[in-house]
């Protein structure tokens, strides 16, 4: 060993007079402090007036909610891995102030305390973000990801598999009654039948087996009917109860998981096939500030086009006004959320279906189709189109058509008067009579609208601005927090936990800033 080398000391054994302090082992601008100035600041009498009082002490509903927004900023999302964190990491004991709260007292203050109550904590921090400058709550963007659920995979109920096992204990019921009929073919008094066959209550299945039953009761009949008849007996009632209760939870959704009923299987790419494969899961919806998240919501719908004006008046609800403008993808292009926005003096900034490649063929300069209904002349005053051969094409009425929201579509439909020997016919349509063309005109017209503010010099700043800022929000959530699924289950936990993702995030942008 060379005698010129020099060790520095190692003062394990030595005793000191006095403890150091935590304070001095924290840097100045680090997260930590962070977290703990913004959360002294913010209003949390919501939360303290569920504990009741009496009994032995609490821990401070402040300080867990410290412990787990900071907890969430260093991805620990584990209860466990917290409650490792607060008696071995300096940071997570200068916060907490060394208090020890175990596990199961800080997954009961996430998913109990913090449940339905964490959201108006989440607007005071922005709103305090706001003021300070590090975002605007005027101009937002929006955008959805979906995060998996924490359920299993496997053990899943589709809607249509409901109908149809429903539908067919409603035909097995009306076979075993012709069945009856054919027995009692050759004699005067028949039973009269049941009431109905539909299988929707269990009772009435119930009832009607029974009828059935007493029916055949003393008669000679085949050992398959006697042996389904004890199958109904044992099974159907409980299996429509079952079916009843899987229609309440899906509450108008085609699927759900058994294990966590509020989830919805839903296309994901994020797994090592990226193959888009079906799993249960939420559909988050951001909307965005210069990478700040502003507001969030969780839909149990795998489109995007009937989230925006929920997530939108949640926006309202916890500001207390809309934004000035809000820039979306085509994925929420629709006429109601067009209506929506106009009618809330929004400045809407949204494309709709076939945007980008309406303006990649003017780029390229490709002819638009002539026989295409979008392309056919309108005269706005006799309300007629004109088909390319110069044929009027006058209204022959029109109807209503709701969608899956509800809204009420109007739906305008034209007809040629004569198509006969038309020597475009077959480029022009190849139905057997006269072509007839169908015309939403107030989607066609805010569309129009919509296109003309998207290509205005703001439209265009709005949507480049859109891909860096509500994106790379998603890309810090799942990549560098590893955020893909969640840690608890049902609707109301899963809303607590991508809250905390949600003020974690910004909170981690705020300590970069500085």
């Amino acid at each position: 060993m060379k005698s010129n080398v020099v060790w520095k000391t190692n003062s394990q054994t030595q005793l000191s007079l006095l403890p150091p302090s935590y304070d001095d082992l924290v840097p100045e601008n680090h997260p930590v402090r962070i977290v703990n100035i913004i959360l002294d600041r913010i209003d949390i009498r919501s939360i303290e007036n569920t504990y009741k009082g009496g009994g032995t002490s609490s821990y401070h509903p402040r300080d867990l909610l410290k412990i787990l927004i900071y907890a969430y900023l260093r991805n620990l999302y584990s209860s466990r891995k917290i409650e490792q964190a607060l008696g071995e990491n300096v940071h997570f004991m200068w916060l907490s102030g060394c208090i020890r709260p175990d596990h199961n007292t800080i997954s009961n203050f996430r998913s109990g305390k913090l449940k339905g109550k964490f959201k108006k904590i989440f607007n005071q921090v922005v709103i305090l973000l706001a003021e300070q400058g590090y975002l605007s709550l005027k101009e937002i963007y929006v955008d959805g990801t979906k995060i998996e659920a924490n359920a299993n995979r496997y053990t899943f109920v589709w809607g249509k598999s409901v109908k149809t096992s429903r539908s067919r204990i409603e035909k097995q019921l009306k076979e075993l009654w012709r069945y009856v009929e054919t027995v009692y073919a050759e004699e005067e008094q028949r039973p009269n039948g049941p009431d109905n066959f539909e299988a929707i209550d269990p009772d009435q299945v119930s009832r009607t087996i029974d009828k059935i039953d007493q029916a055949l009761k003393g008669k000679d009949i085949d050992k398959k009917v006697k042996q389904k008849l004890d199958y109904a007996k044992k099974n159907w009632p409980k299996n429509i109860a079952k079916y009843n209760r899987y229609e309440q939870q899906m509450g108008g959704r085609n699927s759900m998981s058994k294990t966590d009923p509020d989830a919805t299987f839903m296309r994901m790419k994020e797994d090592h096939m990226l193959n888009g494969q079906l799993k249960p899961g939420y559909n988050l919806q951001a909307a965005t500030n210069n990478q700040f998240i502003a507001n969030y919501t969780l839909a149990q719908t795998t489109a995007d086009t009937t989230t925006l004006i929920d997530h939108t008046e949640d926006f309202i609800k916890g500001y207390g006004k809309p934004p000035r403008a809000l820039t979306a993808d085509a994925g929420y292009g629709s006429e109601e959320n067009y209506t929506y926005l106009h009618e809330n003096d929004i400045d809407a900034f949204v494309k709709y279906n076939y945007f980008h490649k309406e303006q990649l063929d003017e780029k390229r300069g490709k002819q638009k189709r002539p026989f295409a209904a979008d392309n056919l002349f309108y005269n706005n005053e006799t309300d007629t189109y004109y088909c390319p051969m110069g044929q009027p094409m006058e209204n022959i009425g029109s109807y209503l058509k709701k969608t899956a929201t509800g809204y009420e579509q109007k739906i305008n439909r034209y007809q040629a008067k004569n198509c006969a020997g038309c020597q475009l016919r077959s480029l022009c349509h190849r139905s057997k009579g006269n072509r007839i063309v169908e015309r939403n005109h107030k989607l066609a017209r805010l569309k129009a609208k919509a296109k003309q503010k998207l290509l205005d010099p703001e439209g265009i700043a709005h949507r480049k601005q859109r891909c860096w800022d509500v994106e790379a929000v998603f890309g810090n959530i799942k990549q560098n927090m590893n955020f893909k699924r969640f840690m608890l289950r049902g609707l109301d936990k899963v809303e607590t936990e991508i809250g905390l993702i949600a003020m974690a995030h910004n909170l981690k942008k705020v300590s970069l800033a500085m």
